[in-house]
């Protein structure tokens, strides 16, 4: 069934909501310099970086020629192979190792964090802006940094894993706990319990499945991230990514980069399943 209106009822309904539908002057103008600011921005990233399509055509052929030299796999002898694969299980470690010992630190930022918990606004602000500065600094300038402190090798770059991620758990975590049911909160309070038993009983049994997958996800992105720390003397298979493109010994290279696809597909497939079966959903 269709309500069908008459044109002088939708000409009323249209004055009625003209402010609604034509929108107001602020808007229109908050908008357009929004979009010319953004084109501005476009533009003179265009001309500052000096982009090129010719170049970029021409680039194409650079990398055939690339691809060419790393057919076929090879990583050199056995002994090779065999440093490579322990290499990319440190990488595996690194990532790993930091992932865990991140979420673990900061699991109690979290609730620091998160307004529905700390009511306090001087807390909940040096909480945020604490984690918005160490979320703001990049990974690999972690593992420099670290690099520098501890010397080099692996631990290095799980330090600096750790740290990258505090943030950014931190800030997932108080999402998580802020857009949290009350209702179980609630319960915990009519029944008696205190602060800490609306957190223990309310609050984490909800927010747990969530995090587990978040974590799950940053262990399988960390990976990742591991083999670029390993570039600047952090440990891992980027240590010797790094002396093998630095050799010209390409087709060590493509072994190096098809060991850390494997890694990072079997990871990706075992925290898919993990997560379906934390979150009560059967994975396919």
């Amino acid at each position: 069934m269709t309500l069908a209106l008459s044109a002088p009822d939708r000409a009323a309904l249209a004055e009625r909501h003209k402010a609604a539908i034509d929108g107001s002057l602020r808007t229109r103008v908050t908008t357009i310099t929004v979009v010319v600011g953004l084109v501005g921005l476009f533009v003179y990233g265009l001309s500052t970086l000096e982009v090129s399509f010719w170049r970029l055509v021409s680039g194409f052929g650079n990398l055939g020629t690339f691809v060419v030299l790393m057919l076929p796999p090879d990583p050199g002898s056995m002994a090779r192979a065999m440093l490579f694969v322990k290499a990319l299980f440190e990488t595996i470690a690194i990532a790993f190792l930091g992932t865990i010992l991140a979420a673990i630190l900061a699991f109690p930022l979290g609730f620091l964090a998160a307004k529905n918990v700390v009511a306090n606004r001087v807390v909940h602000f040096l909480a945020r802006r604490s984690m918005d500065t160490v979320r703001g600094v990049d990974a690999l300038i972690w593992a420099l940094i670290w690099v520098n402190v501890v010397g080099l090798g692996p631990f290095a770059g799980m330090l600096a894993i750790m740290t990258s991620d505090i943030g950014a758990f931190g800030k997932l975590y108080s999402e998580a706990i802020e857009s949290a049911d009350r209702k179980p909160v609630e319960g915990v309070t009519s029944l008696g319990g205190g602060k800490l038993h609306e957190i223990r009983f309310g609050l984490i049994p909800q927010v747990l499945p969530v995090i587990a997958s978040q974590v799950l996800y940053y262990i399988e992105s960390n990976t990742r991230s591991s083999t670029i720390i390993g570039i600047v003397g952090a440990g891992g298979i980027g240590l010797y990514l790094a002396e093998t493109i630095r050799t010209l010994e390409w087709q060590q290279v493509s072994f190096l980069i098809l060991l850390i696809l494997a890694a990072v597909t079997a990871i990706d497939f075992l925290s898919a399943k993990l997560r379906f079966a934390i979150i009560g959903k059967r994975a396919t």
